[in-house]
């Protein structure tokens, strides 16, 4: 029944981690200006530089894992009823979290609340298509 664990609760438990560890707690009021501290400066080839935060990783991570996730869906039907779920009470826990603390009221928070909505939303509209058949529209 592993299978039927949203993937995106790994960004979205990191996020987590990260505000514990980087902010110094989920009530700290610097966070979007810590998560955004740059990691590293990468060189590009016209000799511009590319600062990459952990927020900026965080991100890129969570929409490769919401692409699998995607994939996922498509792929297994037993577990998708217990995955949507899991999806709602995931979705229900970013939102409460973005009202209730402020470490993540922040635009990257934001955008994996979401990435957990649209994958929501996209587990809901691929589990009926199936159901559905795939039938044509009548003319």
């Amino acid at each position: 029944m592993l299978a039927a664990i949203p993937l995106l609760v790994l960004p979205v438990g990191a996020y987590a981690a990260l505000a514990l560890i980087l902010t110094g707690g989920f009530f700290a009021l610097d966070a979007p200006e810590r998560l955004s501290r740059p990691l590293l400066v990468l060189s590009t080839a016209g000799g511009g530089s590319w600062p990459v935060s952990s927020a900026d990783l965080l991100l890129g991570v969570a929409i490769v894992i919401s692409f699998l996730e995607l994939l996922k869906g498509v792929a297994d039907r037993r577990a998708a009823i217990v995955n949507h779920a899991l999806s709602i009470i995931l979705f229900i826990a970013c939102l409460a979290a973005m009202l209730v603390a402020p470490v993540f009221a922040t635009s990257t928070f934001f955008l994996l609340t979401l990435m957990v909505l649209l994958d929501l939303i996209a587990g809901f509209v691929i589990t009926m298509g199936q159901a559905g058949g795939g039938a044509a529209p009548r003319a």
